[in-house]
């Protein structure tokens, strides 16, 4: 007799779409998978994006996305959640609205990515949502998970080196934030990226891997959440979890595949095992 299946945690990724595939919820649902959890999503805005760039978005109205929470929570559970893109204040406060009522953050591990513009350089949050995305969602992060331009824009600190990271993950989670992972990718020069994660009692861990030179890495800051948040909703601890999310991307990296006339994404396919119909 065949057992019946297990029930996988549930992760929940609040972000928008990219209609190439290569980034957002797209990536979230596929390292999710790839880490072994089951993906929930709450759409927050649609993107018209391709491998060459972003050519508009469109915001999904902000009771819309909290509800998408809601229900969510309600039917299935959270076992961890991660946002991504969230486009404009108003989304932002009806995600913190709704995150409050069903627990991200306190009951719930709650990984915030702060995305505000995709890796061409194009805008994906409104100058005046900076500062809710600072004051009112990083507070309620377990873990905070910006790139470097991220970084500059949310504490004005220019990363260059290792005292710069730590100075940048001290003012991250003097924000609120329960940790902070200042991620190296974008740092050019070294042979490593480097990857530093500060807990709020002040601890540091270091995550290595060699640096891949390559274009082909259009959705990995997403990917790198992701498996940070699968990781979360496995039950591990958040040191376990970070160590998780780097070893996914860097295979994932490893295995990122050319598309289109632009950025190829990072790859999650070295996970799927080969099957026979």
């Amino acid at each position: 007799m065949t057992a019946e299946p297990r029930t996988p945690p549930v992760a929940l990724a609040i972000a928008g779409t990219d209609s190439g595939g290569g980034a957002g919820i797209t990536a979230d649902v596929r390292a999710f998978t790839a880490c072994g959890v089951h993906a929930a999503v709450a759409i927050a805005a649609v993107t018209v994006q391709n491998s060459v760039g972003v050519s508009g978005f469109h915001p999904i109205p902000p009771d819309v996305v909290a509800d998408q929470i809601r229900t969510v929570a309600g039917d299935m559970g959270i076992d961890a959640a991660k946002t991504g893109m969230l486009a404009s204040t108003e989304i932002i406060e009806a995600v913190v609205a709704a995150g409050d009522e069903v627990g991200l953050g306190t009951r719930i591990p709650f990984v915030v990515d702060p995305v505000a513009a995709s890796m061409h350089g194009h805008p994906l949050l409104a100058p005046d949502a900076l500062g809710a995305l600072r004051d009112d969602l990083i507070p309620r992060a377990t873990l905070v998970t910006p790139n470097l331009d991220e970084v500059r824009l949310l504490v004005g600190v220019e990363v260059v080196d290792d005292d710069t990271a730590r100075e940048a993950a001290r003012a991250l989670v003097a924000l609120g934030a329960g940790a902070a992972l200042v991620k190296g990718g974008h740092l050019e020069g070294s042979p490593e990226v480097v990857d530093l994660l500060l807990t709020a009692d002040g601890t540091e861990h270091r995550f290595t891997s060699r640096r891949r030179e390559t274009k082909h890495s259009h959705g990995g800051g997403d990917s790198l959440a992701s498996a940070v948040t699968a990781g979360l909703a496995r039950g591990l601890p958040l040191v376990d979890a970070v160590a998780l999310g780097k070893a996914y991307i860097t295979r994932a990296v490893e295995h990122a595949y050319p598309l289109g006339a632009g950025h190829g994404p990072v790859s999650a396919l070295w996970s799927v095992a080969d099957w026979e119909p």
